[in-house]
């Protein structure tokens, strides 16, 4: 059974930093993309953060340069670094594992910046 479990969020001062964890199970993920979404209240989930199995990464326009995306294969880890928070970073994250015919998602982790 393939399970991811993000960790990590929490609350924290604007300006403060976060680092988020997704940890998969019952699959090796290193073959894979793996995103990192966010979804505010009353808005759509959006792509915040993607890295692909060659550890390139991209970016949503919002986080470039406060974001960090990185996966460490021997821990089947993806993590997202996340300093200069903001309260419009105020979200649920997911993280997202995309295989050819199916994804997976974990159950999100909140992260709450206070102003």
């Amino acid at each position: 059974q393939v399970q991811l479990v993000e960790s990590g969020g929490g609350l924290v001062q604007a300006g403060g930093s976060l680092r988020l964890s997704c940890s998969a199970s019952g699959i090796i993920a290193s073959p894979y993309p793996v995103g990192w979404y966010r979804q505010a209240p009353g808005k759509q989930r959006d792509l915040v953060a993607r890295i692909t199995s060659g550890f390139v990464a991209d970016y949503a326009d919002s986080v470039k340069g406060r974001f960090t995306v990185s996966r460490d294969n021997g821990k089947n880890t993806v993590y997202l670094l996340m300093n200069s928070l903001k309260s419009e970073d105020t979200a649920v994250y997911y993280c997202n594992l995309k295989m050819p015919s199916t994804d997976y998602w974990g159950q999100g982790t909140q992260v709450t910046v206070s102003s």
